[in-house]
């Protein structure tokens, strides 16, 4: 049996070698895809692995002892991943989220429950669970969805309304008629359900979880909105959803190279023309390329930018703001209408579940479920570019 510390072989400090290890596990991840999807969950030997790599502590502040990666390499990172299996990516991550949760919480608390940067924080943000205010903490209860990664996680986030004396309680400073918070609880004091069935992104593992009347101390509760550590690019409130976009640009590549490797074999049965030489084979090969490369580019352009002006400690403009939110939903959107593309292209060698094009086109179409691909991205960016009051505004990393 292969050992944790075999597999990590020393935690790696950069971004170079947390991007080669993860480019080198991406094989052994497409080789997995199956297992993996079969579990519903990632095998445990396959969290041991992307824990070698240091995705997972590749957000974690160098004051901790992490290697502080920006943006864009966190999303390189997940790309890389994601070129190998999209859900073993998505849980990847999730998990790296950890680091980034760390700058929302008081330094004694960091030390205390993260005594390691490669440990794991799962959850779910929206705030479903019910706290009642108590001496020193809350009492929290509640059912969350889309737990995804919890299984292996250490600590589990929540979103939850807080509620005094059975009533809901305002923030003291007027700025919210009923306060919501994040709560972190002990993956040990979480239930979860084994609702996960889904038809892509099967092997995340996102299914609901419930707590019971948990005592969370006032110290284990944040807001995304409230940073107590060093301020960086890091610290802002939608930090945690920039990487994410780094799966479906992972999975597009995968589905691009594959095809274009398919083609090169190919010969039309009806014609003996081969398809390098087809023009529809052609034609759908650059389109499909084209529209991947400028989704990445805007993705990488806008995040570049956003990093610059954070660090330099400058403040966005509106369109600045809003080019993040936007081309994160255009990556997820141009990636599934890709591998929609591709498998089309492909025709009948694509059908079958022994093609990776099977699985591509089901994540793909999962992961634009998620609420960063939604409308309501497009809803809130339009309300906030038109001096409105944007419903999502946590998307564009603003307070009001």
């Amino acid at each position: 049996m292969t050992t944790t510390a075999g597999i990590h072989g020393g935690e790696p400090d950069t971004a170079a070698e947390i991007l080669a290890r993860a480019r080198a596990l991406a094989p052994t991840l497409r080789e997995r895809a199956a297992d993996i999807e079969s579990h519903h969950r990632l095998p445990d030997d396959v969290v041991e692995l992307l824990r070698g790599t240091g995705v997972f502590r590749m957000c974690s502040a160098r004051e901790w002892g992490g290697p502080e990666l920006t943006s864009m390499d966190q999303t390189r990172v997940v790309e890389a991943l994601a070129y190998g299996d999209a859900s073993a990516a998505w849980c990847a991550v999730i998990g790296a989220n950890t680091g980034l949760i760390a700058n929302f919480l008081d330094p004694d608390v960091v030390k205390e429950i993260y005594p390691r940067q490669d440990m794991v924080t799962a959850g779910v943000l929206a705030p479903a669970g019910h706290a009642e205010r108590v001496p020193g903490g809350f009492r929290l209860s509640g059912r969350w969805p889309f737990g995804s990664g919890i299984h292996h996680s250490d600590w589990v986030t929540s979103g939850a309304f807080v509620f005094q004396d059975g009533e809901p309680y305002a923030s003291p400073d007027g700025s919210n008629p009923h306060e919501s918070r994040q709560f972190l609880v002990a993956r040990a004091d979480v239930e979860t359900i084994d609702n996960w069935d889904t038809t892509g992104l099967a092997g995340t593992g996102s299914c609901d979880y419930t707590i019971t009347d948990v005592f969370v101390p006032e110290n284990h509760t944040f807001t995304f909105y409230e940073p107590r550590g060093r301020t960086s690019p890091l610290s802002q409130p939608e930090s945690f959803m920039r990487a994410l976009c780094g799966v479906p640009l992972g999975v597009a590549k995968a589905a691009l190279d594959h095809a274009r490797s398919v083609a090169t074999t190919r010969v039309d049965r009806m014609t003996g023309t081969a398809w390098s030489d087809s023009w529809r084979v052609q034609v759908a090969l650059a389109e499909c390329t084209a529209e991947l490369n400028a989704s990445r580019q805007g993705v990488f352009a806008a995040m570049t930018r956003q990093w610059e002006v954070l660090a330099a400690g400058g403040e966005l403009t509106p369109d600045e703001r809003a080019a993040s939110p936007l081309a994160w939903l255009h990556a997820f959107r141009t990636a599934r209408s890709v591998v929609n593309r591709l498998y089309d292209l492909l025709q009948t060698w694509s059908i079958n579940k022994s093609s990776p094009m099977d699985r591509w086109l089901r994540d793909t179409a999962t992961m634009c479920q998620n609420l960063t691909a939604q409308d309501v991205v497009l809803e809130s960016v339009g309300a906030y570019l038109l001096g409105g009051t944007p419903k999502f505004r946590i998307s564009l990393g603003i307070t009001t």
